[in-house]
């Protein structure tokens, strides 16, 4: 099965490294090239074929003076229909987007007055709003971090009018995050050991979501890594980080096959100008490889 979406012989390239850990890949079709977040020096670069490696902003998650824990910057990068980027920003607890006439705007911080965690991925809906997701992993001293105002890690959903809902507060880590692309399930990603698995919530019209749903079970799967960061392909197959490096499930929840990447690797992301370069944050490095 897996064959059919990538070639047995296919080779995973590094094609960047020296970072400290790496999240939030996503390709930039304006510009074609890759953005992606190095979490703990706070800083987002971009990389591709012909201009190598650069910064693309910094700093990218947190703006304040004192020294704000080891992974202060911007995680989870997406772009929405008018191609405007969204970050989720550990050190400043917020979504936020690059307008584009440059400069950044909140767009969510708070949840019923009280500040989030540290949003850690989000996807965008084609009607405007946010998915999210708000571990604690961003705060300086996690679970117990003075600062920490919600009791909880949500899964959220925002929309430009600044409305914040909570989806749910039942995931010990949520983490990675994706909508399939008739945008009726959202896919989310668990990062709490023991539970590393991908949930799914169906989707209603108006955005609001329905009952959780164990969508793939990872924990019998032999390998490091945790579920992290996932995407959906255009057949509506699930490429999720995992145990081992990345799982490609299909729509139906079936392990169709592993890609072993022998380095703790937290995303995964499509692009390339036909959109079948796969690419992967994988701790200090950048690797891709072609599907079908």
């Amino acid at each position: 099965a897996l064959d059919a979406l990538i070639a047995p012989d296919t080779k995973i390239e590094v094609i960047t490294e020296g970072f400290r850990w790496t999240e939030g890949p996503v390709w930039n079709k304006e510009t074609n090239e890759l953005l992606f977040s190095d979490i703990p020096n706070n800083v987002i670069h971009s990389w591709s074929d012909e201009k190598g490696l650069r910064v693309f902003m910094k700093p990218s998650g947190y703006t304040g003076v004192a020294d704000y824990g080891k992974e202060a910057g911007s995680n989870g990068l997406t772009f929405d229909k008018y191609g405007r980027l969204f970050l989720a920003e550990h050190g400043d607890r917020r979504i936020s987007v690059l307008m584009k006439g440059g400069g950044k705007m909140t767009v969510a911080d708070r949840f019923e007055g009280k500040l989030l965690n540290s949003p850690n991925d989000l996807v965008i809906h084609s009607k405007g709003a946010v998915y999210f997701t708000d571990p604690i992993y961003g705060l300086p001293k996690g679970e117990s971090d003075p600062a920490r105002e919600l009791p909880f890690c949500g899964v959220f959903r925002t929309t430009f009018d600044g409305k914040i809902t909570l989806i749910s507060k039942d995931l010990e880590r949520p983490n990675g995050i994706a909508l399939s692309h008739d945008e009726k399930t959202l896919f989310v990603a668990n990062s709490h050991k023991g539970k590393f698995n991908v949930y799914s919530f169906p989707l209603n019209e108006d955005g609001s979501a329905g009952e959780m749903n164990l969508f793939f079970d990872t924990n019998n799967l032999e390998g490091k890594g945790s579920t992290d960061g996932l995407k959906v392909d255009p057949a509506g197959n699930i490429w999720t980080t995992g145990p081992g490096g990345l799982l490609i499930v299909s729509k139906e929840g079936k392990l169709l096959g592993r890609v072993l990447t022998h380095q703790p690797t937290a995303n995964v992301a499509f692009g390339g100008t036909d959109g079948k370069t796969v690419f992967l944050t994988a701790n200090d490095r950048i690797m891709r490889f072609q599907r079908k």
